[in-house]
C-alpha cells in the first residue's frame, strides 16, 4: 500500500510542477518536441496512437500532424468503461467528440486500431523508464491486451523534463516505457 501512496504523492508533485510551467513556454516546448520527433521513423500506413492534450499536458498535436505527413494512420484512446480503452482512428476532417477527463476523440463509429507505435501521456517518470500514469491503469491494461494479441508496440512516453522524479516505486502490473520524449530530446532506457 505504501507504493500507491508514494506514487500518488509523486504524481501530485510532478503535475503541480507541470501546471506551473508558463503556457507560452509549454507551447514552444511542444513545438520543439514535434521537431525532435521528426527523427522517429514511421512507415506509410503505420498505426500510431497519440492523445488529445488535456490540462497542462504536452500538446502533441504538432507531432501528430508531422507523423501524419509521413504517412502514419493516427488513433486516439477512447474510454469504453472503468477499465478499458481502445484506440479509434483519427481521420482528417472527421468530427471529434467530447471524451472523459475533458479530452476529445473520434466518435464511436471510428475504426478501432491496434497501434504499433504508442505515444503515451504520463504524470511522472524516472531515469529507468518507469512511469506514473494518472492512476486508473488504462494504458497498462491496453498494453497488456496488445501483448496478449502477440503485438509489441514501440512505446514512447511524452512529458516535460520537470515531470521526472528520482524513483518510481515498482508495482508488479507496471509497464516500463523504454523511451521518453521531453523538450530535452528522446531518451532511451534499458534495452531500448
Amino acid at each position: 500500500m505504501m507504493e500507491k501512496a508514494l506514487k500518488k504523492q509523486l504524481r501530485l508533485e510532478a503535475l503541480a510542477r507541470r501546471d506551473a510551467l508558463p503556457v507560452v513556454w509549454r507551447i514552444e516546448a511542444s513545438l520543439q518536441m514535434a521537431d525532435m520527433a521528426a527523427a522517429i521513423p514511421v512507415e506509410p500506413g503505420q498505426i500510431v496512437s497519440a492523445f488529445w492534450p488535456m490540462r497542462s499536458e504536452v500538446d502533441i498535436r504538432p507531432l501528430m500532424f508531422s507523423l501524419r505527413e509521413k504517412g502514419a494512420r493516427l488513433c486516439l484512446p477512447a474510454i469504453l468503461d472503468k477499465t478499458t480503452i481502445v484506440f479509434r482512428e483519427l481521420v482528417r476532417g472527421a468530427e471529434l467528440v467530447q471524451m472523459s477527463y475533458g479530452t476529445a476523440g473520434p466518435p464511436e463509429d471510428a475504426e478501432v486500431l491496434d497501434p504499433s507505435l504508442m505515444l503515451i501521456p504520463l504524470a511522472a517518470f524516472d531515469a529507468r523508464g518507469h512511469r506514473i500514469g494518472y492512476g486508473a491503469g488504462y494504458y497498462d491494461r491496453a498494453i497488456s491486451r496488445l501483448h496478449d494479441k502477440g503485438l509489441d508496440p514501440r512505446m514512447i512516453g511524452i512529458a516535460f523534463d520537470c515531470q521526472e522524479v528520482p524513483l518510481v516505486p515498482d508495482e508488479p502490473h507496471d509497464v516500463i516505457i523504454p523511451e521518453i520524449l521531453t523538450e530535452s530530446g528522446l531518451r532511451r532506457f534499458g534495452d531500448a
